[in-house]
């Protein structure tokens, strides 16, 4: 470039390369050419092609850097003073050159440019048209104060100039200044135009007002801009958000032409609805119907339904006409598959998904680590962590969450602290993870540090890291701190989420009577805004205690409330009726569920096990795996364990199944899946086998192995290889009470009184103490608990008489006390009183007392049913002619005349 100076003309040839300077490669050329023409400077007076302002309709003029006033190398347009008014054509050409900077400048990302212009512009007559120009400008460099101050400047600014900078507002965030304005425009008597009535759309989508769309809809449909298809989609769109799906489906409907937008918005807000089913068919509408090709936008939301309903089969043809259509290099599409795979399909397919693509982003690498963490492959999740290119704070998160699903308590803790160190933007999600980490961890020290450094930065006032550290409290022995944080928190709180993690703590700490409690407080005082996990919460303690008749209503509120749909809710019920013993109620649940994933398919088979149905439980796993249902971890634990609960002996194909985890569906056993086995081995009397397969497993077995060889030789009355089990327990987990008590009671059931004596001894001298047997039994809604020779009940005199007659009764029926199940050393009637006043005949004698003739009696233990209880309650059900269910830790007992569910105890 070149300058010279003649008296008081300036003049400058300037030849340049338009290409270059519009990708920003010569940045102080454009801040000097912006002085330059705030200083009004005239430059060469090429006669420019017609323009239009960020629409170009022609090649750019190609500029160089030389001398040459060649024509072929054309130069940027002069810039006059002023629009004379009696010519036309010179007005025309004088506006285009204006239209042209104001390109040039948002091409250049260059707002000292654009603001050169507008000086030049204010010093001509006001020109509407390209005042608009200039509001655009300003807001495609992001400064939306410039544009409004333009808007305010202008004395007659029409549509264009409102709507430019309501749409800018709302896709910015500022949707309520989008409706000031869009107000201001209206009480000016300026009429919208259909782009205005999207912009708004835009604007009521992201704050959820469903109230002022209908009134907008209204004047829409008043005014006949419904016709066109643009205000169609963005009125869908904001039905969608707001969760009117019937009102998504009226509008389309009702449109008279749809265009792709059209059908992606109406399956889009189909899906997020979780109706899998009709997004489909609307699918295959759109297909026959209009005849328009599937794009990434439609076959992404496809893919989040097919994950939503697991269904394995609909995702691969999904896939497989991605790849026809030539979609599987598209990114959204990719990230799409790996979360579809994730929850439908193997690791193996996962990873190819991911070595296939050419494009990744944070999203992808994101739900990698997801991904992995969700299989167990914690190890490959932190080395995709490690190789991530760039990280935010939601890739840390994803980490953090990985880390805690996989019981990885420390490793998140030290990923925490080394976000603090760094600088990572902390979110909620960060700190509850935090918070979890530490319960699982379960350190009341390091749970006081997690606690003070949240309240420090001030992070206690949310209500999501409230209900965190309240849970964390409860799991790591601060039940008290637990409650004055529950007392402290506003009364008038409608989130249940503090409410529902008291409720699971006190659930956690054996009070699962304050959980329910707690429940029908918040319910009685309208103080408690149920949700879905309150809902869960609840189901699960009743449960825990077998509560049926509450768990019911719960399921009644459940239907009113419309959560039934939501399928996590509905897998929680499913383990509820599971637990207090109605397999049916279980059965109707699952097969009126809209949709199925495997943890609902989990939560049947561990009901058909607990209620002692192995046969059941493997033809539920043959029903999926003729349906394609893809088994998980947790699948296969409770398949093997199905196996000691059926009919006949089934070992070897236990152990075929066994085999074919890794080789047919992939699934690396671990130490849960060999406790489950050597469980089987076990109880069909295989314990040198089992013994034997511990000793040759790859890897060194966890405690949850060794304990259930101890158990097996507990039934198989095996002191021998129970000894050495024993030895192997509480040399890794020394500080476990159980496994004292369950080798002391095999010496004591072996009668080698002297070495289960010494045991109990060590167990005090540690400080250990065994939990006291516990039954319970519910009646009018209220629990009634027992403990052996309890006399603390009110009607406790009624029950002791009651249980003599039984006794009486049950003698002259053949029954014969077993006192080898008094495992202390007293005399012989001594041993009879210890057995007669358990604490479930208690409970079974009070239930008989309290029901109406012909009702079945469901009784509940904390640990296991003594082997006399267990003879003494056929006798009772013989003599009373009552069936009689009683739920201890091994599972259901259905004693009917001389027969129980557990086919021998």
């Amino acid at each position: 470039m070149s300058v010279r100076t003649a008296g008081r003309t300036w003049t400058t040839s300037i030849q340049f390369n338009s290409i270059q300077l519009i990708n920003g490669l010569a940045p102080l050329f454009l801040s000097l050419m912006a002085a330059i023409i705030s200083k009004t400077l005239f430059l060469s007076s090429l006669k420019p092609q017609n323009s239009h302002f960020l629409q170009q309709t022609h090649p750019q003029p190609q500029l160089s850097l030389s001398n040459s006033n060649s024509n072929s190398h054309p130069r940027p347009p002069t810039l006059s003073r002023q629009i004379p008014n009696n010519n036309k054509h010179h007005q025309n050409q004088t506006l285009n050159h204006y239209f042209y900077w104001l390109n040039l400048s948002v091409n250049s990302c260059n707002i000292e440019l654009a603001k050169a212009v507008h000086a030049k512009i204010l010093k001509i007559e006001e020109n509407t048209r390209l005042f608009n120009s200039l509001i655009v400008a300003y807001l495609k460099l992001g400064s939306t104060t410039s544009a409004h101050k333009v808007l305010k400047a202008l004395s007659r600014p029409d549509v264009v100039s409102y709507t430019a900078i309501v749409s800018a507002l709302a896709k910015c965030g500022r949707e309520i200044e989008a409706l000031e304005l869009f107000f201001e425009m209206r009480s000016l008597g300026i009429e919208a135009n259909e782009f205005s009535f999207v912009a708004i759309l835009t604007a009521y989508t992201r704050i959820g007002n469903v109230q002022l769309g209908f009134q907008l809809h209204c004047l829409m449909m008043k005014l006949g801009f419904l016709d066109f298809t643009y205000v169609g989609n963005a009125l869908m769109g904001l039905y969608g958000k707001c969760g009117c799906i019937g009102l998504v489906l009226d509008v389309f409907d009702e449109m008279l032409q749809r265009d792709m937008a059209s059908w992606n918005t109406a399956i889009s807000a189909l899906v997020n609805e979780s109706m899998y089913d009709e997004a489909f068919e609307l699918f295959h509408d759109m297909l026959e119907i209009d005849g328009f090709k599937v794009d990434h936008f439609t076959l992404s939301t496809l893919l989040a339904a097919s994950t939503g309903c697991s269904a394995s089969m609909k995702g691969r043809e999904l896939h497989a006409h991605g790849l026809k259509i030539g979609l599987e290099t598209n990114l959204s599409v990719n990230n799409a598959l790996i979360g579809f795979y994730t929850e439908c399909g193997s690791v193996k397919d996962v990873v190819a998904v991911f070595e296939r693509m050419p494009l990744r982003d944070v999203i992808t690498w994101t739900a990698m680590i997801t991904s992995y963490s969700k299989f167990g492959q914690v190890d490959f999740a932190v080395e995709i962590f490690d190789r991530m290119p760039n990280k935010n704070c939601v890739s840390y998160n994803a980490m953090l969450a990985g880390y805690c699903q996989n019981g990885k308590a420390s490793r998140a803790l030290n990923l925490f602290i080394r976000m603090v160190e760094e600088g990572i933007e902390l979110s909620d999600f960060t700190l509850t993870s935090a918070a979890n980490a530490c319960g699982l961890l379960a350190e009341k020290k390091t749970s006081e540090q997690i606690q003070g450094f949240v309240l420090k930065f001030g992070f206690g006032s949310n209500d999501f890291i409230e209900a965190a550290l309240v849970d964390m409290c409860t799991r790591c022995g601060r039940m008290a701190d637990a409650e004055k944080m529950f007392d402290r928190s506003p009364s008038n709180q409608s989130s249940s989420i503090i409410w529902t993690s008291m409720i699971c703590g006190y659930a956690r700490d054996g009070r699962p009577h304050e959980a329910i409690c707690l429940f029908c407080r918040g319910q009685s005082e309208e103080s408690m805004g149920v949700d879905e996990f309150a809902y869960a919460a609840v189901l699960g303690v009743c449960g825990m205690l077998g509560f049926h008749s509450m768990g019911e209503q719960i399921h009644c509120c459940i239907l009113k409330s419309g959560f039934l749909s939501d399928t996590w809710v509905a897998n929680v019920l499913i383990r509820m009726y599971c637990k207090c013993g109605y397999m049916m109620d279980a059965i109707r649940v699952l097969d009126n569920m809209p949709t199925h994933d495997i943890a609902s398919y989990n939560g049947l088979m561990a009901g058909h096990i607990l209620n002692w149905e192995g046969n059941e439980a493997l033809a539920l796993w043959a029903e999926m795996e003729k349906t394609g249902v893809q088994p998980d971890s947790v699948t296969f634990s409770l398949i093997i364990s199905a196996y000691r609960y059926t009919n006949s002996n089934l070992v070897d194909e236990c152990l075929r199944l066994f085999d074919s985890m890794k080789s047919k569906y992939e699934i690396e056993p671990t130490s849960e899946h060999y406790a489950s086995l050597v469980s089987v081995l076990g109880y069909w009397g295989l314990l040198k086998e089992a013994e034997e397969m511990i000793n040759n497993m790859p890897f060194e077995p966890e405690v949850s192995v060794w304990r259930a060889l101890l158990d097996s030789c507990r039934i198989r009355l095996n002191s021998n290889i129970g000894k050495r089990a024993a030895k192997q327990i509480l040399a890794m987990d020394p500080q476990d009470p159980s496994t004292y008590i369950l080798v002391a009671n095999l010496y004591s059931a072996s009668a080698r009184w002297h070495c289960s004596e010494t045991v109990r001894e060590e167990m005090r001298e540690k400080g250990f103490k065994k939990r006291p047997s516990q039954s319970w039994i519910f009646n009018q809604n209220k629990i009634h608990l027992f403990y052996a020779r309890d006399e603390s009940h009110y009607q406790s005199k009624d029950i002791y008489s009651g249980l003599e007659i039984l006794i009486v009764e049950c003698l002259k029926a053949g029954y014969v006390p077993d006192t080898n199940f008094v495992l202390h050393e007293v005399e012989e009637y001594q041993k009879k009183d210890f057995l007669f006043y358990h604490s479930a005949k208690l409970a079974v004698t009070y239930g008989l007392l309290m029901n109406r003739p012909g009702k079945p009696i469901r009784v509940m233990k904390n640990i296991l049913l003594c082997g006399d209880c267990h003879t003494f309650f056929k006798y009772v059900s013989i003599v009373t002619k009552r069936e009689i269910h009683v739920r201890d830790g091994s599972g259901f007992h259905r004693f009917l005349d001389d027969f129980c569910a557990c086919h021998k105890f």
